[in-house]
């Protein structure tokens, strides 16, 4: 008469097991520790991880949710802790914001869409986790890093133009640079775009990308860099890689090992003119 209630017991433990077991793939190891910060009179909070040994400077990589996303999903969605577990990773957590494209009301959460906008308290959470990172951890300044999907791809154009100097490479996806694009320095970049992007026009990223070219004084002819991304020299040795993906507003699920790969090619000149080869 036992049997069965023991069997159910069973049962239930091994669930459990293999849905923990599935997060820990999901979110890769180390685990990522949720980190509470006070901003102004706000309360912030981010999802890091930190590599288990911490001795040596570390490079740091930051990625940014979409309008209406969470840093659980940009984690889920970019795993890129997963696919550079030696690097500090940084999921920040945005806070409900007008949307330029949708939600005007702002009732989703997303980040500011430009300089002195909703009081600049976004890019005061980007400078005070940063520098709470460089605080507590040790961090190789010539290899910090920013990626981010749709209003989070808009506010990694927002922090190269407010905060250039800090990074070494950026990668946006489906977004535009905008009004900020006038305040843009040369930089290695990586734009993912898909061609059926019916929110962020795909029209609008093309005139990113020729933009990106332009400023970073890249050849006309770009080489085959990855079966959708096509890289363009840059005599200032700031290339541009277009990603041009045949899906629409959506972040391609192959991409964050490219991502991974493009960061590591590329470090802060005053640092390193070399390319970064290591595995860390």
């Amino acid at each position: 008469m036992k049997l069965f209630p023991t069997l159910f017991v069973m049962v239930v433990i091994l669930q459990f097991s293999s849905t923990s077991a599935a997060q820990r793939r999901v979110f890769g190891e180390p685990t990522l520790k949720k980190y509470d910060i006070k901003v102004d009179d706000l309360d912030r909070e981010f999802l890091l991880q930190i590599p288990e040994e911490q001795e040596t400077p570390r490079p740091v990589v930051f990625g940014f949710h979409g309008h209406g996303g969470t840093a659980r999903h940009a984690a889920r969605s970019f795993k890129l802790h997963v696919h550079w577990p030696d690097a500090i990773v940084v999921y920040m957590q945005g806070i409900p914001t007008p949307g330029k494209l949708s939600d005007p009301e702002g009732k989703r959460n997303g980040w500011q869409h430009g300089a002195g906008s909703e009081e600049d308290r976004d890019l005061k959470f980007f400078d005070k986790v940063l520098a709470r990172i460089e605080e507590e951890f040790p961090v190789d300044k010539s290899r910090i890093y920013s990626t981010g999907h749709s209003n989070g791809g808009a506010f990694t154009y927002l922090l190269w133009a407010e905060r250039g100097e800090i990074f070494a490479a950026m990668a946006p996806s489906a977004a535009a640079a905008g009004q900020v694009r006038n305040s843009l320095t040369p930089k290695p970049v990586m734009h993912l775009a898909g061609e059926q992007d019916n929110l962020v026009k795909y029209t609008w990223q093309q005139a990113t990308m020729d933009r990106l070219r332009k400023l970073n004084e890249c050849e006309s002819t770009g080489k085959k860099w990855s079966p959708y991304g096509t890289e363009y020299a840059s005599k200032n040795k700031t290339p541009v890689v277009t990603y041009i993906h045949p899906g629409a507003h959506k972040f391609p699920s192959e991409a964050p090992p490219l991502i991974i790969k493009f960061f590591k090619e590329h470090r802060l000149a005053q640092e390193s003119e070399t390319p970064e080869k290591s595995d860390q």
